[in-house]
């Protein structure tokens, strides 16, 4: 399954290129975008002969990016933030999705190519995180426990509008407080490191396109591995189809594919599809 996911998304983020409209650039401006989501679905049910059970579930999307270009300087950054919570019957309000994630990269134009550029990026959970499936429930992470940054050094390639290809020397810092197993190192049993640092190679993709009036297509993919281990690679594939209904009514269909050995030797998958109100900041 999560296969055919990545086929999909491959096939479409290299059908799109072509699709792209010229972004305006605008010398020594601060280009902030920024977009807020928000959905709700309910349910009650009363003497209901055919069976179920009250829901409530709600989530909170905000999608925001500052640019700033000053030749040959450009300065991107990101930041996404998500959270939503359900509850089902007499159950307490479950955590369905928890993230903040933020992305700065600055470049430098030689008249190349490609340019070298300087990025950090730093994710982690909004609230505390719970493993639903055991009994009791498991408190997985919380605010910055663990929280991950990285930076990298290489060559971008932004010949395409709106789209930005990199590859260079990569460090990562896992910093962890109550929850050490993303961190601490298995072959120093008698030692529990609560930090953890790694050198590698890093590379990503980030990009957008209007596949129509209506449906805009982003996707942002970062990839590391650590030189003591390149055939294992820590990936995140952020990915989101959203459809204009009206002025202030979205559908977005996200999936996101991560792959971290520190978390489990499994690939996970995010799916979701939302129905909202969407409001664009500025």
């Amino acid at each position: 399954m999560i296969k055919k996911y990545i086929l999909v998304l491959l096939i479409i983020t290299g059908s799109i290129f072509a699709q792209d409209k010229k972004e305006e650039v605008k010398q020594n401006t601060w280009l902030p975008s920024g977009v807020a989501s928000f959905n709700i679905s309910q349910v009650s049910l009363s003497n209901w002969a055919k069976g179920g059970e009250n829901s409530l579930a709600f989530g909170l999307i905000g999608n925001f990016g500052f640019k700033y270009y000053s030749a040959p300087w450009k300065f991107d950054n990101l930041l996404k933030v998500s959270f939503g919570k359900t509850k089902i019957g007499d159950q307490e309000f479950r955590t369905a999705d928890n993230e903040i994630y933020m992305q700065n990269m600055l470049s430098y134009s030689f008249g190349w190519i490609v340019d070298p550029y300087f990025s950090n990026i730093f994710r982690s959970v909004l609230a505390n995180g719970f493993d639903y499936s055991t009994e009791p429930i498991l408190q997985t992470a919380a605010f910055f426990d663990p929280g991950y940054f990285q930076q990298g050094f290489g060559f971008t390639y932004q010949q395409f509008p709106n789209w930005n290809f990199r590859a260079g020397l990569g460090f990562k810092e896992t910093i962890t407080s109550k929850f050490n197993k993303y961190s601490d190192n298995p072959d120093t049993p008698q030692k529990i490191e609560k930090f953890k640092f790694e050198t590698g190679i890093e590379a990503g993709i980030v990009g957008k396109a209007q596949l129509a009036e209506n449906i805009l297509f982003t996707t942002d993919l970062g990839l590391f591995s650590a030189f003591n281990e390149l055939t294992v690679w820590d990936v995140r594939w952020d990915n989101t189809l959203t459809a204009k209904i009206s002025n202030i009514f979205n559908v977005n269909f996200n999936v996101v594919v991560l792959y971290d050995k520190d978390q489990t030797l499994k690939t996970q998958l995010k799916e979701a599809l939302q129905i909202g109100i969407t409001y664009t900041l500025f």
